[in-house]
């Protein structure tokens, strides 16, 4: 059955459908958060406040019919106005549906046209990190290489494979197991009578616990 996915912004009432994710050490192995314990209610809760509801890209995954999220993708600014990274995390429940894949795809179609002056869009993943991989690739970034020992994570120097989706660059059919809505059903893309509110990605924002960021890096 087609796995058909919604993006949508996050609200302060999803705290407990992130808390499935952001408490999981499995979806937290390539992340570079650490999992909350699930008493951490108030933690997360400060989260979604503080960074989720004020980010200029940062989307709730849903599937269609239901309006609770199982995941999350976001695009983070880099040191070139330019170019962002893309990040994305899904509850292990929804692992191996095709949701990533779709959310992803759905993402790259929607971000060039919402946010002035984008032209590139990377996913870094870390070398190890194959399910990863897969979504990248299936969703139509193009793996343009490998950074040896380029960061660090968690106790270990860790290489990241590299992979880049510009502006013009086709997406892919969708699969029969994954099939994204079009845009205009998602909301991404409004009719030409109506006004897109385009945004600039700004600064790049500190490190910070962000249990819905899931770098390319992550699973």
């Amino acid at each position: 059955m087609a796995t058909e996915v919604t993006l949508r912004r996050f609200d302060l009432s999803d705290v407990d459908a992130m808390m499935a994710w952001a408490s999981d050490p499995e979806v937290a192995a390539f992340c570079r958060w650490a999992p909350f314990a699930s008493t951490e209610t108030e933690a997360l809760l400060a989260h979604i406040r503080d960074t989720a509801l004020s980010h200029q890209w940062y989307r709730a995954i849903c599937l269609a019919g239901d309006a609770r999220p199982v995941g999350s993708v976001s695009l983070e600014p880099t040191a070139d106005p330019c170019r962002g990274e893309l990040g994305y995390v899904v509850a292990r429940a929804h692992w191996g549906r095709g949701v990533a894949t779709a959310a992803v795809r759905a993402a790259l179609a929607a971000v060039f046209g919402e946010v002035e002056g984008l032209a590139r869009v990377e996913a870094l993943v870390d070398v190890d990190n194959a399910a990863s991989q897969r979504v990248a690739e299936k969703a139509g970034f193009r793996r343009e290489g490998v950074l040896r020992r380029h960061y660090w994570h968690k106790g270990r120097v860790r290489d990241l494979v590299v992979y880049g989706f510009v502006s013009g660059d086709p997406l892919p059919p969708s699969h029969e197991d994954e099939v994204c809505k079009p845009l205009t059903r998602l909301g991404l893309v409004r009719p030409a009578s109506h006004s897109v509110q385009r945004t600039r990605l700004g600064d790049r924002w500190s490190e910070k616990r962000q249990p819905g960021r899931r770098s390319a890096r992550t699973r």
